[in-house]
């Protein structure tokens, strides 16, 4: 079962890009007492991921931190990835998680089995709103970038 709007995210550790290389980031310390953006993508550099979902969040990301304290992006790649892709992306305004062994993608009931491309255990494309630690908005996309962009997570801010 996956997670729905009124739950509240798992703790869980995965990794992030700090001064020193990846860093260890408690999901439940980073959500608690703010609001967040959260976006998933199925994988840093894939074409749906890196020519329209990131670069909408990219784009809106000043009008987005109008309403939210920060902006996240998942994937269930390692930290390394995860910060070149930012690098690429110019996503400088966007916290970076590797969810590398797909913990917390697990853990949200939000899994994706690509193994038929070759890619393993990914997520779902998504995009939540947190409060708190308690998901306000949760847009899950089957094909396409819809429910999960930037426009529609602005919309429901």
């Amino acid at each position: 079962m996956s997670i729905s709007t009124g739950d509240t995210l798992p703790a869980i550790t995965i990794k992030t890009n700090g001064p020193n290389g990846p860093e260890d980031l408690n999901t439940g310390t980073f959500f608690s007492g703010r609001r967040v953006v959260l976006f998933a993508v199925p994988g840093a550099f894939t074409p749906g991921c890196s020519n329209t979902h990131m670069p909408g969040f990219v784009v809106n990301a000043d009008a987005i931190l109008e309403k939210v304290d920060a902006i996240a992006c998942m994937a269930v790649n390692d930290a390394f990835v995860m910060d070149a892709w930012q690098k690429d992306q110019n996503a400088e305004h966007i916290t970076m998680l590797a969810d590398g062994n797909a913990d917390f993608t697990k853990a949200l009931g939000l899994e994706l089995d690509a193994s038929g491309f070759g890619m393993g255990p990914r997520s779902k494309r998504f995009a939540m709103i947190v409060n708190d630690g308690v998901v306000e908005y949760i847009g899950v996309d089957d094909k396409g970038v819809d429910k999960s962009s930037a426009e529609t997570v602005l919309a429901q801010l």
